[in-house]
């Protein structure tokens, strides 16, 4: 995946000094419940580990919808924001709608993140976080937590990469890209809660 994007204000490129090359990753956890409930908190949490012997760049995640694949049809991969699909009535601005909203995207829980903006791992753009320079045998935990919004059966993609503009590639041991999916059933009833004689919030799934 091509991933090339000059910053806001016309400023340097935001991989401007990215190396080339293919850089060996381990997924060490890839987690999304597969039955959830309308309005349930939950997360999705990427795992990467360095199992090279150089420094990754810049590792990152981008959230598709259905696939990552490029190009996708219609609707699918980068043409929705992340944790969204697109809605196919005509003549929407925009036609991006949220099956889950982010309570909490990777990162540090900096200013951005406690005023209500994106957080310390937001990039250029809107379907990736990178959480910076990854050194050998280490390893990157993307965490989002997230609130289901829409019910029925969704399908979330995730790819992992070394680098903000495709110079450079993470890759698995095998040589294949490191990516996947999870396919998830949204149930229409929501959670219930209730107070427990100790004065705390009970949520049954």
């Amino acid at each position: 995946m091509a991933l090339a994007l000059s910053a806001c204000g016309g400023g340097q490129n935001q991989a401007a000094s990215e190396p080339s090359g293919k850089f060996p990753v381990a997924v060490s956890a890839a987690t999304f419940p597969a039955s959830q409930r309308l309005a349930q908190h939950t997360h999705l949490v990427i795992a990467v580990r360095n199992s090279g012997d150089k420094a990754i760049p810049n590792v990152a995640v981008t959230i598709c919808n259905v696939t990552c694949a490029y190009p996708a049809r219609k609707g699918e991969g980068s043409s929705s924001q992340a944790f969204a699909a697109n809605n196919n009535q005509p003549y929407l601005a925009n036609p991006s709608r949220p099956l889950w909203i982010i309570d909490r995207a990777p990162g540090a829980c900096g200013y951005s993140c406690q005023n209500g903006g994106q957080g310390a791992a937001v990039t250029a753009y809107a379907n990736t976080w990178a959480l910076g320079r990854l050194a050998p045998g280490k390893t990157a935990r993307f965490d989002w937590a997230v609130t289901a919004v829409k019910p029925g059966n969704h399908v979330v993609a995730w790819e992992v990469a070394a680098g903000l503009n495709g110079k450079a590639k993470a890759v698995l041991a095998n040589g294949a890209a490191p990516k996947g999916t999870f396919a998830v059933k949204v149930n229409t009833a929501p959670a219930q809660s209730y107070v427990n004689n100790n004065g705390q919030i009970v949520t049954k799934q």
